[in-house]
């Protein structure tokens, strides 16, 4: 997991994939309050973003989660939600197994766990070995505008 804010992002994004750079650069420069919640592209065949508003859960309500195919960066745009994280671990109990056609896979729950606040203007890269857990109010359900991107790992250069 890379942690970072849109406020020092070109500093932030050395080192980083080529395909990450590009993707962060995108949310760097859209306002997204202006967008309609959806799915949008960013380079065919490589990102797209989704755009979405929702209310935070309690933390007990929300599955931890991890993808095989994609990396996520997930932008907070306005709101602020906890966002759980572990390493990928054969202490993890499977919910279900993967679904190849979401490139998901829930478990229980995260072991041993971690919680970052993410607020507005900040964002995490969360690769295929970071288990992490979205949505999770930080007190009270509140409101948040997010862009989750997706990068296929068979495009990342820096494997």
């Amino acid at each position: 997991m890379f942690l970072g804010s849109m406020k020092n992002i070109h500093q932030n994004a050395k080192g980083l994939d080529p395909a990450i750079k590009r993707a962060l650069s995108y949310l760097d420069r859209v306002n997204f309050r202006d967008r309609a919640d959806g799915t949008y592209d960013i380079a065919e065949g490589e990102s797209y973003a989704i755009v979405q508003r929702y209310m935070t859960r309690p933390l007990a309500s929300c599955l931890p989660e991890a993808h095989k195919a994609f990396v996520d960066i997930q932008y907070v745009v306005e709101g602020e939600e906890y966002l759980g994280w572990c390493p990928m671990s054969p202490d993890l109990k499977p919910r279900a197994p993967y679904d190849p056609k979401r490139d998901i896979i829930f478990y229980d729950a995260l072991v041993p766990e971690s919680n970052v606040v993410l607020t507005a203007g900040s964002f995490a890269v969360l690769y295929p070995s970071d288990v992490h857990r979205p949505q999770a109010a930080v007190e009270d359900p509140a409101p948040v505008l997010k862009v989750v991107v997706k990068i296929a790992v068979e495009n990342l250069e820096l494997q």
